[in-house]
């Protein structure tokens, strides 16, 4: 019982926030405002808080511009703690402007929608995010495609990749900064979470959002860590596949190492 207040109790205060942020946000969207970029992260840190999740950065993120952030994907949460550390806006597919809640935050951190499906409006897409790459917009992707249990990286699709390629003509440096990030889910009430209890944190395609949601709200205090991790540079030279396995590997050695307990070495992952 005192478990439901508490859940009933944040997420009302985090429906009156919403409620107060929301117009802001749309008026600065519809007017191009600077706001528009930095309010979702202001929303997003609150909600991490209120929902008891507890984010730990690892490294830092990339100064340099343009940047696209490759992450690992293991839950809707991944957008909450992404963006409660920095002002990103995510490449979804086009379904998820049609999720509860969370298609509604999507819309109002102009996210980039992409129609996996239809092959002729690739290009266009892949266009819209070099150019928002381009305006200095820092651009996440998860080349999963999909999302995992939590405990191992999925093989990574190289064809997003192109987005960095689109934004190199418009970059004043030649280059496009493709930053790894690892999202490692290693902790619950204070305890370590270990191999079996991690898909509690994961978000599987077979439980529906709202399930998942109210099952982060009654657990109240799940633990983050993020690793940023040395960036790949692509340039017009650069071949997509090569900079995709790089990224890969990256990700994939900071994730083991975050859940084995252990610190990944940067600069070993940037030989």
């Amino acid at each position: 019982m005192v478990n439901w207040i508490r859940v009933t109790l944040y997420g009302i205060l985090l429906l009156i926030v919403s409620l107060f942020m929301m117009p802001i946000q749309l008026v600065c969207l519809r007017l191009d405002l600077e706001p528009r970029r930095y309010l979702p992260r202001i929303w997003h840190r609150l909600a991490c808080r209120l929902l008891g999740i507890r984010v730990r950065v690892h490294g830092e993120l990339e100064s340099r511009r343009p940047l696209l952030i490759s992450a690992n994907h293991v839950s809707w949460k991944d957008i909450l703690v992404l963006s409660s550390i920095a002002d990103v806006v995510f490449v979804a597919k086009s379904d998820v402007k049609d999720w509860p809640i969370f298609g509604l935050l999507a819309r109002l951190q102009a996210s980039v929608f992409i129609e996996r499906e239809q092959r002729r409006a690739t290009g266009n897409q892949v266009s819209e995010i070099g150019r928002r790459l381009a305006d200095g917009e820092v651009v996440v992707l998860f080349p999963e495609g999909t999302t995992s249990d939590g405990n191992r990286l999925l093989e990574m699709k190289t064809s997003l990749f192109g987005a960095a390629a689109s934004a190199v003509p418009q970059s004043p440096t030649g280059l496009v900064h493709v930053q790894p990030v690892a999202i490692s889910y290693t902790g619950i009430h204070g305890m370590p979470m270990g191999r079996y209890y991690r898909p509690i944190a994961a978000w599987p395609g077979d439980i529906g959002l709202l399930p998942s949601l109210l099952g982060v709200l009654r657990e109240g205090a799940l633990d983050v860590d993020v690793d940023f991790g040395e960036t790949v540079d692509y340039e017009r030279r650069s071949n997509r596949k090569e900079v995709s396995r790089a990224v890969e590997q990256r990700i994939r050695t900071m994730l083991s190492e975050r859940l084995r307990g252990r610190s990944p070495d940067r600069s070993q992952n940037a030989a």
